[in-house]
């Protein structure tokens, strides 16, 4: 499902003009992306979890030359948990 599909199901489901989904979308992931740069973790109760990891700095091999080691920095990348209900949605089909 792409974004522009996404906005027209939030839009049919609301009774909102596509306009005024859109604008709630942008909204929504301007307020989720905001919120993980300043590592604050976002939950929905049910739905799932979103929050920032760790990840530390490691070493790697190169994809196009198997020999050769890399080295991979730290970094801080962003996380979803699947909450229960949606957990079981999905499972249940």
């Amino acid at each position: 499902m792409t974004k522009q599909e996404f906005v027209d199901e939030v839009a049919s489901k609301s009774n909102l003009s596509r306009r005024d989904a859109g604008a709630a979308v942008d909204a929504f992931l301007d307020v989720v992306t905001t919120a993980l740069k300043r590592r604050d973790t976002i939950t929905f109760t049910g739905f799932g979890k979103f929050s920032t990891a760790d990840r530390a700095a490691r070493e790697g091999v190169n994809p196009r030359n198997p020999g050769q080691k890399v080295q991979i920095p730290a970094a801080t990348v962003p996380k979803f948990s699947a909450g229960s209900q949606l957990k079981s949605a999905v499972k249940g089909g």
